[in-house]
């Protein structure tokens, strides 16, 4: 499997503090992969190092097979939008466009003239008067536009109403399905995930909690619920993520790859946003022994 992100015991440290420590992941090419977890867990320390914006303090990450930023070629591979969608003010959407192809020996002015124009972008406007959408899309069309492999996207619609955010999507999907590329994209916003990712990595305290298909981990994870009993009285091919009790029932969210056959349960399926949640506050240390430890890739 060929790897989009591959770290290996990545950390960064500022001073005393590590924003990221010893975080391990192996992210997949030709994905639209779903980067999510809670404030302070690492994400955009990690996406700030594959693309090169920071160096490493321990360990190591390639992007694409090649150290991040490492020379001219390998950043020409790499699109990137920072969560504040960044554009400059005082420039016009023409005068980016510009600066694009003076910066990218891949650019397609093509591509960056024909996106303005769907976008409904004026040239001539300054990026300083736009909307918020307007900029998101003009920092995606800027991204794009230099023929990436691998387009990263840092939480970029994070700021936007629900109909920015759309649009937003919808553009990305048309560019997945023209250019073929590969996706990273970090967001809180899982409903828009779910729309538009087809792999989801967890990320909680610099460690890779869940990564997989989105598919494949919804439906290899369920809900029960029933008579209330030990945690340990589950078979051992069920691990449980979560669990919660009253006087008289139980109910586990546990991940498995077998059917249900206890009649005592009612199963019920999970929704991704169950599953963040679920893992996002799962202890970082397992509770119980005996049970399967969990894979980092599926």
């Amino acid at each position: 499997m060929n790897l989009v992100i591959d770290a290996a015991g990545l950390g960064k440290q500022y001073g005393r503090r590590w924003a990221l420590r010893d975080c391990s992941a192996a992210i997949p090419e030709g994905k639209v992969v779903g980067l999510v977890g809670p404030n302070g867990a690492g994400k955009t320390t990690l996406l700030h190092l594959a693309v090169g914006l920071l160096a490493p303090t321990s360990g190591s990450i390639k992007v694409l097979g090649a150290n991040p930023g490492e020379d001219a070629a390998q950043l020409g591979r790499v699109g990137f939008v920072a969560q504040d969608t960044p554009v400059y003010p005082r420039l016009s959407v023409a005068a980016h466009l510009r600066m694009g192809a003076w910066l990218n020996p891949k650019w397609d002015t093509e591509l960056a003239e024909r996106r303005i124009g769907e976008l409904g972008l004026d040239p001539h406007q300054r990026a300083g008067t736009l909307s918020g959408g307007q900029r998101a899309q003009l920092a995606l069309a800027l991204a794009i536009s230099k023929r990436p492999e691998c387009l990263i996207l840092d939480e970029p619609v994070a700021s936007l109403d629900p109909l920015a955010r759309r649009e937003f999507h919808r553009s990305l999907m048309e560019v997945v399905a023209t250019q073929g590329i590969s996706v990273v994209l970090s967001s809180h916003l899982i409903g828009d995930l779910e729309r538009v990712c087809d792999y989801l990595v967890v990320l909680v305290a610099s460690r890779v909690r869940l990564a997989g298909e989105v598919s494949d981990l919804v439906s290899s994870h369920c809900r029960l619920s029933g008579p209330r009993r030990d945690a340990s009285s589950l078979p051992a091919n069920q691990e449980i993520i979560e669990e919660s009790h009253t006087d008289r029932q139980s109910t586990f969210l546990v991940r498995t790859a077998d059917p249900i056959h206890d009649p005592a349960w009612t199963a019920r399926p999970v929704t991704l946003d169950d599953l963040v949640i679920a893992y996002m506050s799962r202890p970082t240390a397992p509770e119980r022994t005996g049970r399967p430890t969990l894979k980092v890739m599926s």
